[in-house]
C-alpha cells in the first residue's frame, strides 16, 4: 500500500489535537470542582469554545501540520512546546483584554500542564505508531535515484536502514557506463519505468545529469504530479545540516543552521539563563562567596576575585569573572593551568576540582555576555592561536560561551594542550551549536551536576 493515506494523516493530527485541548479543559475543570454539575451552564463553555480557535489559530500561524516523514522526535517536541507557549499567551492576552476574572487561575494552570503533557505523549506516540505501521511495509512511497554519486549512495543507504520511514528503493538512473551494473536504467528510461511502477518521489543528483536532462526531469515531474527533490552535492564539504533560504525568488543554500539564530529559540534560552542565574546568585552565592572568600585570603595573599579577557559571541572580548584559584603571578593572562600546576594554592586546588571557582561567572550571565550552558571561553591570546592551529575552530564563536558545555561534561575540560584533545573539544562544540534544544541545555547541566560530586579527572 502506497502513500495514498499521507493525506489523511494532517487531519488525525488535527483531530487528535483538538480531542486533548477539549479533554484537558474538562479534566481540569473536574479536577478544580470535583463535577460537572456547573459545567454547561457555565462561562467555561464559552472559554472552552475559545480554545479551540485559539488551538486551531496557532496551528495555521506555525504551521505545526507541515509534518515530514524524516522528522526527529526532538524537533516534534520542540514544535508543540512553541505551540502551547503561544496558545497559552493568546489565551491569557484575551482573558485579560475582556477582563474576564470569572475564570480561576489554578484551573487554568491544570488544564494548561494536562495538555502540555497529553500534546507531547500524543504527538510522539503517533509518530512512533506512524513508524511501526511503516515498518510492517504500509503507507510507504516508491522512489527511485537519477544519478550516481557519493550523495545518492548515502540516500539508498539511508532508505535501506530506516524501513520506518517508509521509503521503497526501485533503483538508481544513469548514463554513466561504469555504473552500468548498479542501474536499472538510463536517464531516458525514467518516464517509462514511472509510469509502469507509480514512482511516488525521484531523487535526483544534477552533477552527474547535463542541464538539459535536468530541464527535462523537472518538466516531467512538474506535468505528472511527481515529487522531484535534489541531493546537493556535499563531496567538498562536511556539514551534516544544509538549509535552503529564499531571496525574494532566488533560493540561497546556509551551509550551516543554527538554532540559536531563531528568535524564539533565543528567547527561551536568554530567559533561562537570567531565571537560574538569579537562584543561583541569591540561593547560593550570597553565602557561599562570602565564606570562600574568607578561605582563600587565609590560604594566599591577593584579590578574592580574578578577571580576565576571553573571547565570546562574535570574537567579541569580555571579562570573565572567577575566583582566585593561583598565587599571583604574571602569566595569568598568557599561560594556560596545567594538572599539578604550581601556581594553584591548596585551596585552588579545591575550587578547581569541585569547579567552586566558576560560580561567580552567573553574573556574567545575568549581565548577558555568558549563557549557563555553551562553548568554554579562551584567553584571547589562546583564541588567537588555535584559530590558526585548529581548523573551524571560530565557528563555535557563533554562540554565547557558557560556565558549562557539552564538551566539558564529555571528558574535554581544563588543560587542552594537546591540539587532539582541543580538536575533540571544537567537534563536539560545532555539534552542540548545531544542534541546541533546551533539553540538551537540561541534559548537561544535570551531567555537570553529578560530575562535580563525582569529581572531574580533567580539572587542573
Amino acid at each position: 500500500m502506497s502513500g495514498q493515506y499521507s493525506r489523511y494523516i494532517k487531519l488525525i493530527y488535527s483531530l487528535g489535537d483538538l480531542f486533548f485541548i477539549n479533554i484537558s479543559a474538562i479534566l481540569g475543570y473536574y479536577l478544580q470542582f470535583r463535577s460537572f454539575s456547573n459545567f454547561i451552564d457555565s462561562r467555561y463553555l464559552s472559554l472552552l469554545l475559545f480554545s479551540n480557535l485559539a488551538w486551531l489559530a496557532t496551528s495555521s500561524i506555525l504551521n505545526v501540520y507541515n509534518i515530514h516523514r524524516v522528522t526527529r522526535i526532538t524537533n516534534i517536541t520542540s514544535s508543540v512546546l512553541k505551540q502551547i507557549i503561544l496558545y497559552i499567551l493568546l489565551i491569557e492576552a484575551t482573558l485579560n483584554i475582556t477582563e474576564s476574572y470569572f475564570f480561576s487561575r489554578s484551573l487554568l494552570t491544570t488544564s494548561y500542564i494536562l495538555l502540555a503533557f497529553f500534546m507531547v505523549a500524543w504527538r510522539v506516540g503517533l509518530i512512533h505508531l506512524l513508524k511501526l505501521y511503516r515498518r510492517k511495509g504500509y503507507n510507504y512511497r516508491q522512489v527511485i535515484i537519477a544519478g550516481y554519486s557519493r550523495s545518492s549512495l548515502n540516500l539508498q543507504s539511508f532508505f535501506q536502514t530506516h524501513p520506518e520511514h517508509g521509503y521503497r528503493f526501485l533503483g538508481y538512473f544513469d548514463d554513466n557506463a561504469e555504473h552500468g551494473d548498479k542501474v536499472i536504467g538510463k536517464i531516458a528510461d525514467i518516464r517509462s519505468f514511472v509510469y509502469e511502477n507509480n514512482v511516488d518521489e525521484i531523487y535526483c543528483s544534477p552533477y552527474e545529469l547535463s542541464r538539459e536532462q535536468v530541464i527535462q526531469l523537472i518538466d516531467f515531474a512538474d506535468n505528472n504530479l511527481i515529487r522531484l527533490k535534489f541531493l546537493p552535492d556535499t563531496s567538498g564539504f562536511d556539514y551534516k545540516k544544509f538549509k535552503v533560504d529564499f531571496y525574494d525568488l532566488l533560493p540561497v543554500i546556509i551551509l550551516r543552521t543554527i538554532p540559536l539564530d531563531d528568535v524564539f529559540n533565543k528567547i527561551v534560552k536568554r530567559s533561562f539563563d537570567i531565571v537560574f542565574s538569579l537562584i543561583i546568585i541569591v540561593g547560593l552565592l550570597s553565602w557561599l562567596i562570602p565564606l570562600l572568600a574568607i578561605l582563600i585570603k587565609l590560604d594566599s595573599k591577593g584579590p578574592v576575585f580574578f578577571k580576565q579577557q576571553r573571547s565570546g559571541i562574535n570574537n567579541d572580548s569580555f571579562w570573565c569573572w572567577k575566583l582566585r584559584s593561583m598565587y599571583v603571578n604574571n602569566e595569568s593572562d598568557t599561560r594556560q593551568a596545567t594538572k599539578n600546576d604550581s601556581r594553584i594554592t591548596r585551596i585552588g586546588a579545591f575550587l578547581r576540582k569541585t569547579s567552586l571557582d566558576e560560580l561567580p561567572q552567573f553574573f556574567n550571565v545575568l549581565i548577558g555576555n555568558m549563557s549557563v550552558v555553551g562553548p568554554r571561553p579562551h584567553m584571547v591570546k589562546h583564541t588567537e592561536e588555535y584559530s590558526q592551529m585548529i581548523d573551524k575552530f571560530m565557528v563555535r564563536h557563533f554562540i554565547k560561551p557558557g560556565i558549562t558545555g557539552l564538551s566539558q561534561v564529555m571528558g574535554y575540560r581544563g588543560d587542552t594542550t594537546d591540539s587532539r584533545k582541543m580538536k575533540g573539544r571544537v567537534k563536539i562544540d560545532i555539534f552542540y551549536l548545531e544542534n541546541w534544544s533546551f533539553l540538551l541545555d537540561i541534559k548537561i547541566i544535570f551531567l555537570t551536576i553529578y560530575n562535580i560530586f563525582q569529581g572531574e579527572e580533567n580539572a587542573g
